[in-house]
């Protein structure tokens, strides 16, 4: 490999503030990831659950719409990039967009659950159609949102600490979305009973969603700065910018290593509502205990969440490194989640008709529900720091490719991260609902052996098996803790001949 050159006195202490964001502009940052994930949350988690038992589509016809609307949109995230890398704005490249795209980014997700009554045929393609948009809208905001991080800061280490911040707000945005959705959704809905999830339920917490979510991007753009410059007398030449962002073999590896991880998180949170409905509660007809324990495991899943997150700088220094964290991490996942497969609900036979007369309590301290919820706990903690982890190696692929290569294009090396997470968004849902067919689910009804027993495989040891994988995929990434630590070195010496950074 060639050293790339360095100027004299490269190897010398950094000369600007090793702590450069504030705690303000912390929070402020993640607030948009906050506003990020009412929306994605509900897409990833409730989306296809909503087009089966709501508005009476099948899993098969789901599974395919996620996997081609998904793969469309994340073809849109590199563009979206290099579109950012060429805006120029007095408030920078990438904060404008947040206030440029908030109305488009609120109203489209609410059409998405504004399915009208148009047949069959008439339904599917409007649900392409909505889908489809909300993406388009979704990236154009949260694409230069999440590239923004790789110019608040040009220290590593603050950036994994920018990052966990990033993942409280998504994390804690998760929690707020799984303990209140289903309960909103009937509170909402306007059903004669006053407890049945219904369309109306669904739009009308949506729009209370998109309110909040436009509020909480507005905030991020007025608290957060942008300080990383490209290098001085770099041209805008796409042509160059592609040629070198194959050669970057760590972002290639934490591309790939993207998708593969967010593969079987997604084909697990797929099947989570399912699990809960059919297997764990068993009686299909009982609303009242399916969302309280849907509920109680998300809730109890989000919270064990944020505690990891506010562990990754912990766990980066235990593990001595990003790289052997998200490893080992990854690995402590995939064991947990196995159990899935072993502790079933009250009556694996019969549904859970166990529970049926059960008090509230009772019902939560049953002795297979209490094992899931512990499952369910532990799993997520140590779950908690891969996202923070993945995109702090990002960033760190993006001061890589300026430290090589002497180019830096930020907007695209995040976008590509994005990239990867759609992907895994797409393949990992619509596997699932090709994994529902498979395995003979029919909605709102009790399901055969064969379709409980698929359940719990889709809990258990298919996302573990793909979770594995995508530890040995990490040992591609070629950026250790020490090589980290040069290339911060090195840079902020440039940066400060050439001045290209704010404080």
């Amino acid at each position: 490999m060639t050293s790339p050159v360095v100027p004299p006195g490269a190897h010398t202490a950094p000369i600007i503030p090793e702590k450069i964001v504030g705690l303000r502009e912390k929070i402020g940052y993640a607030a948009g990831d906050f506003a990020s994930v009412l929306y994605f949350k509900v897409f990833a988690s409730f989306l296809m659950f909503f087009y089966t038992d709501i508005i009476g589509i099948s899993a098969a016809v789901i599974g395919t719409m996620l996997i081609v609307t998904r793969i469309f949109d994340a073809v849109n995230d590199p563009v979206m990039g290099m579109i950012c890398d060429r805006t120029q704005s007095r408030h920078g490249k990438f904060r404008p967009w947040l206030r440029w795209m908030i109305i488009p980014y609120a109203v489209s997700g609410i059409a998405v659950f504004t399915v009208p009554d148009w047949g069959s045929t008439g339904q599917i393609v409007y649900v392409y159609a909505s889908y489809t948009l909300a993406m388009v809208f979704y990236t154009a905001i949260n694409i230069p949102y999440g590239a923004l991080m790789g110019v608040m800061t040009p220290h590593s280490n603050e950036r994994t600490v920018l990052a966990s911040f990033r993942f409280y707000g998504a994390f804690g945005s998760n929690l707020f979305v799984q303990a209140t959705i289903l309960i909103l959704v009937v509170k909402l809905g306007g059903s004669a009973d006053g407890d049945t999830a219904t369309q109306a339920g669904y739009v009308n917490t949506m729009i209370l969603y998109a309110l909040g979510a436009a509020a909480l991007f507005l905030f991020t753009f007025y608290t957060s700065k942008e300080r990383v410059q490209v290098p001085k007398g770099q041209e805008m030449n796409l042509k160059k910018d592609l040629a070198q962002l194959v050669k970057n073999k760590p972002w290639l590896a934490i591309i790939v290593v993207g998708v593969t991880t967010i593969i079987w998180i997604a084909l697990r949170d797929a099947a989570l509502l399912y699990y809960v409905r059919y297997y764990v509660v068993g009686a299909v007809e009982d609303t009242g205990r399916f969302v309280t324990l849907a509920t109680a495991f998300n809730v109890v899943g989000s919270i064990a969440t944020l505690v990891g997150v506010a562990c990754t700088k912990w766990f980066t220094v235990l593990f001595r490194g990003k790289k052997n964290a998200y490893i080992c991490l990854t690995l402590i996942v995939a064991l947990v989640g196995t159990s899935y497969y072993f502790v079933g609900g009250a009556d694996p036979a019969t549904g859970a008709e166990v529970l049926e007369n059960a008090s509230l309590m009772e019902m939560l301290f049953a002795s297979n529900v209490i094992y899931i919820l512990i499952i369910q706990m532990v799993a997520a903690l140590f779950m908690g720091p891969l996202m923070p982890l993945f995109w702090s190696m990002i960033a760190d692929t993006a001061d890589y490719s300026e430290w090589k290569f002497g180019r830096r294009f930020t907007g695209l090396v995040f976008s590509a991260g994005t990239f990867s997470q759609k992907v895994g968004w797409a393949v990992g849902p619509g596997f699932a609902g090709y994994l529902l067919a498979f395995y003979g689910f029919q909605a709102n009804v009790a399901q055969s052996e064969e379709t409980l027993h698929g359940l719990r495989l889709m809990m258990s040891f298919i996302p573990s098996v793909i979770g594995v994988g995508a530890a040995a995929l990490v040992l591609l990434y070629g950026i250790n803790h020490k090589l980290e630590l040069q290339m911060e070195r090195e840079l902020a010496a440039r940066k400060a001949a050439e001045g290209s950074l704010e404080t």
